[in-house]
């Protein structure tokens, strides 16, 4: 996998800056990191993640005077009902990848509550390119403007707002 070099020096990728804002929430929860629920869906595919999401890492109370060296945890997560024997059925799976995605033995049960999932919002399909001749109109409308950057910024706004139009109906 490549490692991730911005065209511009101020880009970063989303993770980077959401994850240090919901860590302290979620070490609440009991995980240390916001990668289990960040990448969940490239953790256990996208079918699993469809119908499940993490809830939190349970871990297993130290006995007094005992310093680290803890046992793994339990993941609680939550599944869609109707799906929750299928995921029982791939707890060992799961359990492999989390914890091969953590780079160590952090899971070694998985606890399913049954019940609906906060749903996300559908991802969109891709935006097709707009026609030929509906680029021309915009061509046409922005006229010329001597910055290139410019002129090309808003050939493609005129081109958006002409698709959505004609698709719309209004002219």
């Amino acid at each position: 996998m490549r490692a991730f070099r911005p065209k511009d020096p101020w880009s970063r990728p989303l993770a980077d800056l959401v994850g240090p804002i919901i860590d302290p929430t979620l070490a609440r929860r009991g995980f240390g990191q916001s990668d289990v629920i960040l990448f969940w869906d490239e953790i256990v595919g996208e079918r699993l993640a469809a119908m499940s999401q993490p809830i939190k890492l349970q871990w297993p109370p130290r006995p007094r005077g005992t310093a680290g060296g803890s046992s793994p945890a339990s993941l609680i997560v939550r599944v869609e009902t109707g799906f929750a024997l299928e995921l029982q059925h791939r707890a060992g799976a799961v359990i492999e990848r989390v914890n091969a995605h953590l780079g160590w033995r952090c899971v070694d049960r998985l606890l399913l509550k049954q019940g609906p999932l906060e749903r996300r919002a559908p991802a969109r399909p891709p935006r097709t390119p707009p026609a030929l001749a509906i680029v021309k109109a915009a061509e046409a409308a922005v006229g010329n403007i001597p910055d290139e950057a410019l002129r090309k910024a808003l050939t493609r706004l005129g081109a958006c707002v002409l698709t959505r139009s004609s698709l719309s109906g209004r002219d």
